[in-house]
């Protein structure tokens, strides 16, 4: 357990609930958010809030980082201009991925940060799941299943647009 932190769980079942549970795991992360969905529509990744919340998340260090993996990519590259905003302000922080066909078969949202923080909602097309703040096993062992996500997906959001 991290120090001088208490140990949170809890559950969700509506898309606001859901929506806190991520703004408590913005806040908790230090180093390292890794998201897993299957294209980010409903959690408020266009929101102001999260988006400050995440940009201070990101210069508070250099080493700060966002991985996302996301079966499909058009809602983010349509509704969510704040997040696309982000990953050209940190191109060198913050990475965009599609799943290949080995993942596609996945339906739920993993959510970790630095291995100790987690939001893991059940199915995409449900606001069930459940959270926990500094809950190291059950979040390092999303953080692997994200791993194996991550190493089998391809970049697919850059900062720039070459060749047009």
């Amino acid at each position: 357990m991290a120090e001088g932190m208490a140990t949170l769980r809890g559950q969700f079942s509506l898309p606001s609930e859901y929506r806190a549970a991520i703004d408590r795991l913005v806040a908790a992360a230090r180093r390292r958010i890794c998201i897993f969905d299957r294209d980010l529509v409903g959690a408020g990744f266009d929101e102001p809030a999260r988006f400050d919340a995440l940009r201070r998340f990101l210069l508070a260090s250099r080493d700060s980082r966002i991985e996302i993996v996301l079966h499909e990519i058009r809602a983010v590259e349509c509704a969510h201009p704040r997040l696309l905003l982000l990953l050209r302000q940190f191109s060198h922080a913050v990475s965009i991925h599609r799943t290949e066909a080995e993942a596609r078969g996945i339906c739920d949202s993993i959510m970790v940060a630095d291995a100790l923080h987690f939001v893991h909602r059940f199915h995409f097309d449900h606001a069930r799941g459940s959270w926990g703040l500094n809950e190291p096993v059950e979040a390092e062992a999303l953080a692997r299943r994200f791993a194996e996500i991550w190493h089998t997906s391809q970049p697919a959001i850059t900062a720039t647009v070459l060749g047009l």
